[in-house]
């Protein structure tokens, strides 16, 4: 099976959304796919997380899909998003120095593609 990792640093919602669509593509069509949320792209865990954002319902169905392998815990820490990281139950990633390893999900396989 093919195996993509999308790593989003952009904060930029248009750029999220491509992600988000992306992973369901994906899994769809019969590859693993996961998302890591990464660098200022953290910010936005808020804003997901909130019923009114336009991305919100999306951002459900990737997140009950099981498509978010977690949320950089560093950068959330810096970006204020940590305490909504963590009440959206998203693991948060943090085995490089309190940053996600791209090695790891190299050494599973994964292919990686960075946003």
């Amino acid at each position: 099976m093919n195996r993509m990792a999308l790593f989003v640093f952009n904060p930029d919602p248009m750029c999220v959304v491509h992600v988000l669509l992306n992973a369901l593509d994906l899994q769809q069509n019969g590859y693993a796919a996961t998302i890591v949320i990464e660098g200022a792209a953290t910010r936005l865990v808020v804003a997901l997380g909130q019923s009114t954002h336009p991305l919100h319902t999306l951002w459900e169905r990737v997140k009950a899909a099981g498509l978010v392998a977690g949320v950089c815990r560093a950068c959330a820490g810096k970006t204020d998003s940590l305490d909504a990281a963590k009440d959206q139950g998203l693991p948060l990633l943090d085995e490089m120095s309190g940053h996600p390893s791209m090695s790891r999900f190299r050494q599973q396989g994964y292919e990686i593609l960075i946003f």
